[in-house]
């Protein structure tokens, strides 16, 4: 082999490593030299959960594993009488489910109340579908596991499984809240 042809190799070698190598250190530039590109922080607008609390596990002989069993839940906890806010809220529980569109068979609205019942009339007319149950164990839970600094009266999601996952404040856009959940249920393989 002459010299002219070990030079040629080289050098067809070495545009064959530029070809492969070229892009990725280029990337590797713009990612690290340009700070806007860098991804900032969460995409979900809830609070998820940590650390993930099975309620099977926690609360076994509660009511609500027995309701959507194998379906995502929405909760809303109001342990007291069903007034304008809290109408406001079963509301956006049901408008958020409608906003699922083809995927809001896989979600199960639940509204957990206080000693003072519902208005039946009311959840006949407006809320058809919507599971109710009192438990105050279940309450008290949740009440518990709400993240620190978010307020109360907001909404829980529990996976098919029966853990509890993420938190959204009573104040979440509910197109918001949607968003979360439609991306969840498209990660997910179950419910």
């Amino acid at each position: 082999m002459t010299d002219t042809q070990k030079r040629k190799g080289r050098i067809q070698f070495l545009l064959v490593a530029a070809i492969f190598l070229g892009p990725l250190a280029i990337a590797a530039w713009m990612y690290f030299s340009q700070s806007s590109l860098i991804p900032e922080g969460r995409t979900n607008h809830g609070a998820l959960l940590q650390p993930i609390v099975r309620l099977a596990d926690t609360l076994p002989d509660s009511g609500l594993l027995a309701i959507g069993e194998g379906r995502w839940r929405l909760l809303y906890a109001n342990p007291g009488e069903c007034g304008e806010p809290c109408a406001l809220s079963l509301y956006t529980l049901r408008q958020s489910r409608l906003m699922l569109g083809k995927e809001m068979d896989r979600l199960v609205r639940v509204f957990l109340h206080g000693d003072t019942p519902p208005d039946t009339v009311l959840l006949a007319e407006q809320h058809e579908g919507l599971a109710t149950l009192q438990d105050d164990r279940l309450g008290e839970l949740l009440d518990g596991k709400r993240p620190e600094g978010l307020a109360p009266g907001g909404y829980f999601l529990i996976d098919p499984l029966g853990n509890l996952v993420m938190y959204f404040s009573p104040d979440t856009d509910p197109s918001a809240m949607v968003e979360d959940i439609k991306r969840l249920l498209k990660q997910s393989r179950i419910g």
